[in-house]
């Protein structure tokens, strides 16, 4: 089995020279410094591959386990492993100190996510979801709850879980059922079924925050009467200690795909007085509650889709390195690695030259995280939110489409090995095929994107983000050396520009917008991902050039300009295809029908 080394060059280039450290100079990062990042950095690379990535495979095998008692057992060493990542105040890392976190940057907290999901996905999904419980309490819930609760989920002592989906209301909650009735000391009791529960009931922690979306007995029906409630798995004393069991249980864990040491359960409210929970924020405003905890949720299943496709690379050139096969097409020698044919080279390259490019726009997303939150000026982080409401659609969907493909292409450079277990090949490609569908599918990110927030502000937010790519485009081409990479960059923002355009025109049409939004929106989001990491690659070309041209003699600027050659001449173009899929209109998909096939 290949061992994982997490990508601390790639990230500090990111975080360093693309974005210069930016978050650093927000108030509120003043104690921060570039040294303490790269100490931060190094450190969770270290419990990354030596604590969380060992157990990745084994975790895989095992899975985890239901007991009688309906407690659920997690693969052996995953709670010695959570429990180490708890103690390091790693849960803390991007929040606020007034929360008892450590206030690191959003872009440092998502470095830090991405190699925990390349180590070991399945674990990481534990801590990503009390990150999305502490981000909707410190927003919405009381001080009462804020005192009880957020301690010990910052300090990671407790998780944290979101629970949405019902058998009957999957992407639309406005069919949720689960009851909330009211009690005469202000609490609530809970009865219904979640189920797709991530890490819903488990041992590596003492006590479970869930966020459950329900609706009181005389809600309106729809989404306006859905509100949030939290309802702990054991209650909480008035000391902060721990009280009885609530009545909420695991009816069963989900057999799946991939992720099987992450326990996915069906959880049952109420099977006897009720589980006791405690409303959250407004009546009524449950969705708008939960949203805030599924923004952070889905930037960071992007992040995790890119920790996922970095390990396939790891793992696919470790063994092109190692597999002899064939004779080379240059040296003519019968003894050669598969390294060294083009084929092999293409799929290699492919594979680095994507993920380094998903890896750059995500956290490019969380550096306007950072000025969102902390710019000194209302203006600035107005403008800084308008860009992550487009960004983290497509940092979602985008990156987790394209961790599935990396995937593929890993088990690919593999052959018939990769289709073997024993290779961890497979399971790469099994873990990352639940990220484009959970915490809204891609079609939903698409719809969203090319729907809510293109419609919303007639594209002035994307338009400003096409305006960088264009002047990036326009570096590239004055630069001489890369003006081939700028005319191509150019090329992709005119097309960007374009189908942005169409689709705001088609969306408009009182008669045949909604569906229109419906047919263009995928297209639409899979151009705009091609045209934004192209558009970071080509920034990072600028820089590794300047780099090289103050003498750095340092060979990983030398390959970053070759990924960035490929993603921007040969890839981009994958994606530029997209308008044209735009502008071929919509008739085939309005007379399909799916009875008559």
């Amino acid at each position: 089995m290949i061992s994982f080394a997490a990508p601390v060059r790639d990230l500090r280039f990111v975080l360093e020279e693309l974005l210069e450290h930016g978050s650093l100079a927000l108030p509120g990062f003043e104690e921060a410094s570039p040294d303490l990042v790269e100490a931060v950095l190094e450190e969770a690379a270290r419990l990354a591959g030596e604590v969380w990535a060992p157990l990745n495979a084994s975790g895989d095998r095992q899975g985890c386990t239901r007991r009688d008692d309906g407690g659920v057992s997690v693969p052996d060493g995953f709670a010695e492993a959570y429990q180490a990542y708890a103690e390091g105040g790693w849960n803390g890392i991007g929040v606020p100190e007034a929360l008892g976190g450590q206030g690191l940057p959003e872009v440092v907290a998502s470095s830090v996510q991405e190699m925990l999901h390349g180590a070991n996905m399945a674990l990481g999904l534990c801590p990503m979801l009390t990150a999305g419980a502490i981000e909707a309490l410190a927003h919405h819930g009381s001080e009462e709850q804020q005192a009880r609760y957020l301690p010990k989920l910052v300090e990671g002592t407790w998780t944290g879980t979101m629970n949405l989906t019902e058998p009957q209301a999957g992407s639309d909650l406005s069919k949720v059922r689960t009851r909330a009735v009211p009690q005469e000391d202000g609490s609530y009791r809970l009865f219904g079924q979640k189920i797709y529960i991530t890490w819903g009931e488990h041992d590596a922690a003492e006590n479970i925050i869930h966020l459950v979306l329900a609706r009181k007995p005389d809600a309106p029906e729809g989404n306006k009467g859905i509100s949030l409630f939290l309802v702990p798995k054991f209650l909480v004393n008035e000391d902060g200690s721990l009280g009885a069991r609530n009545d909420v249980t695991c009816a069963s864990i989900e057999h799946k795909l991939g992720i099987h040491g992450s326990p996915t359960c069906t959880l049952s409210f109420g099977e006897n007085d009720g589980a006791i929970g405690y409303l959250v924020g407004e009546e009524g405003r449950g969705l708008n509650h939960m949203f805030t905890m599924m923004n952070e949720a889905r930037h960071k299943v992007g992040i995790q889709g890119i920790g996922v496709a970095e390990r396939a690379c790891q793992h696919a050139v470790a063994y092109a390195l190692d597999r002899t096969q064939g004779r080379s097409p240059r040296s003519g020698r019968s003894d050669c690695t598969i390294s060294d044919h083009l084929d092999v080279r293409r799929m290699l390259l492919s594979m680095r030259a994507r993920t380094d490019a998903l890896r750059a726009l995500a956290l490019y997303c969380a550096a306007q995280l950072d000025l969102a939150r902390h710019a000194a000026d209302d203006a600035e982080r107005a403008a800084a939110q308008a860009r992550v409401d487009v960004l983290i659609p497509v940092v979602k969907s985008f990156s987790t489409d394209q961790a599935v493909e990396i995937a593929s292409l890993g088990v690919q450079v593999h052959g018939g090995m990769g289709f073997i277990e024993e290779t961890g090949a497979a399971q790469l490609l099994r873990d990352a095929r639940i990220a484009p569908i959970y915490e809204g599918t891609n079609g939903i990110q698409a719809l969203d994107l090319a729907g809510r927030k293109l419609q919303r502000d007639g594209g002035a937010a994307l338009g400003g983000l096409i305006d960088q790519v264009e002047a990036t485009a326009a570096a590239l081409e004055a630069s001489g050396e890369h003006a081939a990479l700028g005319e191509s960059l150019a090329g992709g923002a005119a097309d960007l520009r374009a189908a942005m355009a169409a689709v705001l025109e088609a969306g408009a049409d009182p008669e045949s917008g909604a569906d229109a939004v419906q047919a263009y929106a995928t297209p639409f989001l899979n151009l705009a991902g091609h045209v934004l990491c192209a558009w970071q690659m080509g920034q990072a070309t600028l820089k590794a050039s300047a780099a090289i041209a103050e003498g750095r003699d340092d060979p990983f600027y030398q390959a970053k300009r070759q990924s960035a050659d490929y993603a921007i001449r040969q890839w981009l173009p994958v994606g530029r295809a997209q308008r044209a899929v735009i502008e071929a209109g919509m008739a085939s998909l309005v007379a399909f029908d799916a009875a008559a096939q």
